[in-house]
């Protein structure tokens, strides 16, 4: 399964489909499905048609992974869950992130003594 790569918080204004896409290690066209599947997805496009994702659309784009690609909802699933309440599936998300991190954390540790 595939992991996201996120260190941090997102310092631009704009990212490219193909930028988003290897974040997420996904196809481009993965990301232009999803697209047309979420509505809360909602990419600016240019004069050329290039779709521009705004940090509010990563953030978008993280839950819909984590509940399709991590949590193996399906895509009508998803959907339900995010009509329901977002914020509960970012603080799960906060959650799991902090976990790993600790858990890394303690495996580097025990492995240092």
């Amino acid at each position: 399964m595939p992991i996201m790569d996120f260190d941090k918080e997102p310092e631009r204004l704009y990212y490219s489909i193909g930028e988003i896409a290897e974040m997420f290690k996904v196809n481009t066209s993965l990301i232009r499905f999803w697209e047309n599947e979420f509505e809360i997805l909602q990419p600016k496009k240019n004069k050329k048609g290039n779709r521009l994702f705004t940090p509010e659309d990563l953030n978008n784009l993280k839950i819909i992974f984590h509940l399709v690609k991590e949590r193996g909802y399906t895509l009508e699933g998803a959907k339900k869950k995010l009509a329901g309440n977002k914020n509960d599936i970012e603080i799960q998300m906060q959650l799991k992130d902090t976990l790993t991190r600790m858990k890394g954390f303690l495996t580097e540790l025990k492995e240092s003594l």
